[in-house]
């Protein structure tokens, strides 16, 4: 199996541990989930899916991010407890994802779960000398860590500008360097708070998943998500990670690319999004899947209901040719060659044209019928 590993920047073997542990970074659960979301959690799904017909193993851990300042200001706009938020839409999330067909994840933790984790790696990277204190905050040194950039080989000031439009806070002044980030912080009134040797606090977002990842799995194998949080997200999590443990994070990085409306990424901030859950009161769930993964996963896309009708057409025809043996080895290939699903399900047509497409192989893409 090849895939494209991001801080490789190249079409690589895979060749991860048994079983293969991967962390998928998970929701900030303070509204539905959209396209975006469904994208890059199918890609992963699928992954898992090739790997078990392999007869391999696999360990997947899917984060929730229940506390962080998307969250935080969400709760306080709509007057309600931070965690019966993020309880209610965890609800709906898991249940549009179960509708698309995605295996459950083998762990779904919380960020609130790991707060003594976060904790001790803290203290770790201030005793490795990766961190200082200032103004009641702990930051991340940049400058003290070689490898920062090395997942996303972005220049300065493209970190800068990602950085300024991602939460980094480039203009604290209580920073060294504006692309230094908080691995803790005072709370703010109302917030949430836990006690710490540097005072009472809350954890910086990027923390959040490296004590998650470690707690949970250790070494990474596989460890990805969309491709706005190649920077900073991962790359702040990696560093951290490192500084703190002196071992390496992760073997592979994989990024999904993004799904856009009428040519402008989806975002929460333009409320430009299209979510699972009103598609699921419409169409076949199976559609919705078909026409999301028929896009290669690296690839950024546009969104249009055409993508539904185009899906709902073949799921047709693969239905209406019946069962066949045509399919398997040519998607199990497609897949093999960086996840190729675009691929694949051009040769179930061509098996459907044929005389019946394979079962076992439409599967492999979690398309049941």
């Amino acid at each position: 199996m090849k895939i494209f590993d991001t801080s490789r920047q190249s079409v690589v073997d895979f060749t991860p541990s048994v079983p293969v542990k991967i962390y998928c970074c998970g929701i900030t659960p303070y509204d539905a989930a959209h396209m975006g979301h469904a994208a890059v959690y199918l890609t992963f799904d699928i992954v898992r899916r090739r790997l078990g017909d392999m007869g391999v193993e696999t360990r997947c851990v899917r984060n929730v991010t229940d506390v962080d300042d998307d969250i935080l200001r969400r709760s306080r706009e709509l007057g309600v407890h931070y965690l019966d938020l993020a309880a209610e839409e965890m609800h709906r999330f898991d249940k549009d994802m179960s509708a698309l067909g995605l295996l459950p994840p083998t762990s779904e933790p919380r960020a609130t779960s790991a707060i003594p984790m976060i904790l001790n790696l803290v203290d770790r990277v201030l005793e490795n000398g990766h961190a200082y204190r200032a103004d009641g905050s702990v930051y991340f040194d940049v400058s003290s860590f070689p490898g920062f950039g090395k997942i996303s080989h972005f220049g300065r000031n493209e970190m800068m500008e990602l950085s300024a439009q991602r939460g980094g806070h480039v203009d604290d002044p209580a920073k060294r360097d504006p692309l230094d980030f908080v691995l803790w912080q005072p709370s703010m009134p109302g917030e949430p708070e836990w006690e710490s040797r540097w005072g009472p606090g809350r954890p910086g977002w990027h923390i959040e998943c490296s004590a998650l990842a470690l707690r949970e799995l250790g070494t990474v194998d596989l460890h990805g998500g969309g491709s706005d949080l190649i920077f900073p997200h991962h790359e702040c999590e990696s560093a951290q990670a490192e500084a703190a443990t002196g071992s390496p994070f992760c073997k592979y990085w994989m990024h999904v690319g993004m799904v856009g409306l009428d040519g402008v990424k989806m975002s929460k901030s333009l409320g430009n999004l299209v979510f699972v859950h009103d598609l699921l009161e419409q169409w076949d769930p199976m559609v919705i899947r078909l026409a999301v993964i028929s896009n290669h996963y690296r690839s950024d896309w546009d969104w249009n209901d055409q993508m539904l009708e185009e899906a709902t057409e073949r799921l047709d025809r693969w239905r209406s040719a019946g069962e066949g043996d045509l399919g398997i080895e040519e998607v199990r290939d497609c897949l093999d060659n960086d996840l190729d699903v675009p691929g694949a399900v051009e040769a179930l047509d061509r098996a459907a044209r044929s005389g019946g497409v394979s079962v076992p192989a439409a599967r492999l893409l979690g398309v049941n019928y």
